[in-house]
C-alpha cells in the first residue's frame, strides 16, 4: 500500500539523543468513533526512528501512556527533557533502531499535535468540550489509519505500557492481522472501580477550578492549572508504591529542621507532588486529561467481544508477551494473569513474567535490567 505523501508533513532532526523524523499525517477520510460520531480532518502527530526496510517488515509501533506523547526517544520540545523511554529505544538499545523502524504517535484526544480538544474545530475555535468523546479503540483506529498511510500492512511488533498496553491489546483484538508480536507491560483489559474513582477525582478537580470555564478557557487569559495540578498529583500517587515512597521520602522534612505548623510543604513527599503537579501544567491540556481518562475508564475489551475476554483473541496468530510488576497496585499482576488466561483459552502463543521492582506502576519507565532483557528478547 503506497503512502499518501500529500497528507504527510516531515521534518528531520538530529539531537544528542537519537536521529528521528517528526511528522504529521492528516487522515484522508473522516474517522468513525465508537460514540457514533465522526471526527473530520483528524491529524496524527508522530515520530519515527530507524530505517524502514525494503519489504516494510521491521516496523515497531510504540503506544504511549495517558500523559505520554510521541517523543519516546527524542528531546521534548516543551520541557527539554529526554524522551520518556529514551533508555529503551535507540541504537543498540532493547528496541534497537539500528534494526527496527520505530513509530510512536500522539493519540487523538491528546495535545501534542494530534487532533484533540485544543485543536481548531469546524467553527474556527478550539473544540474544547465540543470534541467528541473517544475510546481506546478510537485511538487505535486512528493509529491503523496512520499505518495505512505509511504503507505498513503488518507490524513486526506493537509495544505499550499502561494505557499503551490497552492500545496494543485493542489492536491485537480488533485488527488481528496488523501485528506479529504484541508486548503488553503493566496494563489491563478494563478499569476497576478504584481506577475509575481516581480518574473521577482528577476530573472533578479540573472542573471545579473556576478557570476551567466550562472547558472554554482557551478564550480567556487563565487556565485551570490548579485543578490540573491536583489531578496530576492524585494520579501520580497511583503510579508509585508505598515501598518506593517510603524509601525515597519517608517522613523527612523539606528544607527545614522543624514543622512549620502551617500548610506549606513541610514534608519532602508534599514538595515532590507539588512539583509534579506544577510541571505537568506546562506541557498538558486540561481538557485532554478529561477526555483521555474517560477513554481509559470506558475501556473493557471483554465487553467489546460479547462479554468473554477470550473471544477477543480467537484465531489470532500473533505472539504475545505480558509483563507485570509486583508492586504495581494500579494494574496489579492479577490483571495481567487475567489477560494471559484469556490468551491461553484462545489458543494464542503467550509468555508471561512478573518482575520485582519497588517503584510501583512507573517501574516500566525506570531503569530495570530484567525488563530490558525481556523487551530485547521478545522484540528481536
Amino acid at each position: 500500500m503506497a503512502a499518501k505523501a500529500a497528507n504527510l508533513q516531515f521534518s528531520t532532526r538530529v539531537t544528542s539523543f537519537v536521529q528521528h523524523t517528526s511528522a504529521t499525517y492528516q487522515l484522508p477520510d473522516a474517522l468513525p468513533l465508537d460514540s457514533g460520531k465522526v471526527l473530520e480532518s483528524a491529524e496524527i502527530a508522530y515520530e519515527t526512528y530507524g530505517a524502514l526496510n525494503a519489504d516494510r517488515s521491521n516496523a515497531v509501533l510504540i503506544c504511549h501512556a495517558l500523559t505520554g506523547d510521541q517523543y519516546v526517544a527524542s528531546e521534548h520540545p516543551i520541557t527539554g527533557k529526554p524522551g520518556w523511554w529514551e533508555r529503551m529505544v535507540g541504537p543498540g538499545k532493547p528496541i534497537d533502531t539500528d534494526r527496527f523502524h520505530v513509530i510512536c504517535a500522539n493519540v487523538i484526544g491528546s495535545c501534542m499535535g494530534s487532533t484533540g480538544p485544543a485543536s481548531t474545530g469546524p467553527g474556527g475555535e478550539p473544540y474544547a468540550m465540543r470534541f467528541p468523546v473517544i475510546t481506546i479503540r478510537d485511538m487505535v483506529r486512528a493509529l491503523v489509519a496512520l499505518l495505512d498511510g505509511l504503507g505498513i500492512e503488518r507490524l513486526h511488533c506493537v509495544v505499550g505500557g499502561s494505557m499503551g498496553g490497552m492500545q496494543a491489546l485493542s489492536l491485537a483484538a480488533n485488527w488481528p492481522d496488523r501485528a506479529a508480536r504484541v508486548l503488553v507491560i503493566a496494563s489491563t483489559t478494563r478499569h476497576s472501580a478504584q481506577n475509575i474513582a481516581f480518574h473521577e477525582l482528577g476530573r472533578q478537580a479540573i472542573m471545579a477550578d473556576p478557570a476551567w470555564a466550562g472547558g472554554d478557557y482557551h478564550t480567556t487569559d487563565a487556565k485551570p492549572d490548579n485543578g490540573l495540578a491536583v489531578a496530576r498529583m492524585a494520579a501520580h500517587i497511583t503510579y508509585l508504591s508505598e515501598e518506593g515512597l517510603t524509601d525515597k521520602f519517608g517522613r523527612r522534612l523539606q528544607d527545614r529542621d522543624a514543622k512549620s505548623f502551617g500548610f506549606e510543604a513541610d514534608f519532602q513527599v508534599e514538595s515532590y507532588l507539588r512539583y509534579q503537579g506544577s510541571g505537568f501544567t506546562q506541557r498538558f491540556d486540561a481538557n485532554s486529561y478529561l477526555y483521555i481518562t474517560r477513554a481509559m475508564d470506558y475501556f473493557d475489551l471483554a465487553e467489546e467481544h460479547g462479554g468473554k475476554l477470550a473471544n477477543a483473541f480467537t484465531g489470532t496468530d500473533a505472539r504475545f508477551c505480558v509483563v507485570s510488576f509486583d508492586t504495581d497496585w494500579l494494574y496489579p499482576t492479577a490483571e495481567s494473569r487475567h489477560v494471559v488466561h484469556a490468551l491461553n483459552a484462545a489458543g494464542a502463543k503467550v509468555s508471561f513474567v512478573e518482575l520485582s521492582a519497588n517503584a510501583g506502576h512507573d517501574s516500566f519507565l525506570l531503569p530495570h535490567e530484567q525488563l530490558d532483557r525481556v523487551v530485547r528478547g521478545f522484540v528481536e
